[in-house]
């Protein structure tokens, strides 16, 4: 069955002050992830945890290798990978605790989605929070 984005969950996610681990974010202002982290910070009031290789502070934030190496929780795992590299990090944010995995505009992978519902976290995949939450009226 193909996921399908619920509006409440979008919401909830946007509005709840929460920790998200940005992961596929680095010091590159070229990148997408790089201002999306910045509108999740200033606009939405989200903590934002840089999740890179690389471990680069993004934004004032210190980055981290892995989400295993993330100490404390994680709300929101926001997905900045290709589809094909998704599932592996939807993986780590099961195997860490996450409450939700947010699967960036262009980020697809049912399997993984599904993975994610049936170990009881929120999912949303292929939209953006900077899409969602002007057209929900939020920010």
């Amino acid at each position: 069955m193909a996921h399908t984005n619920d509006p409440a969950v979008v919401r909830r996610l946007l509005t709840t002050p929460g920790r998200w681990a940005v992961v596929g974010l680095s010091e590159n202002p070229a990148r997408t992830a790089y201002s999306i982290a910045r509108y999740l910070r200033d606009d939405l009031g989200m903590e934002i945890v840089p999740v890179h290789p690389k471990a680069e502070e993004v934004h004032g934030a210190p980055g981290y290798a892995t989400l295993a190496d993330v100490p404390g929780r994680i709300d929101v795992v926001d997905v900045f990978v290709r589809s094909e590299l998704a599932g592996d990090v939807v993986d780590q944010a099961i195997a860490v605790g996450a409450g939700a995995v947010w699967l960036q505009l262009g980020v697809v992978d049912e399997a993984a989605a599904e993975r994610a519902r049936a170990a009881g976290l929120a999912v949303v995949m292929d939209t953006c929070p900077a899409m969602e939450a002007p057209a929900l009226g939020i920010g």
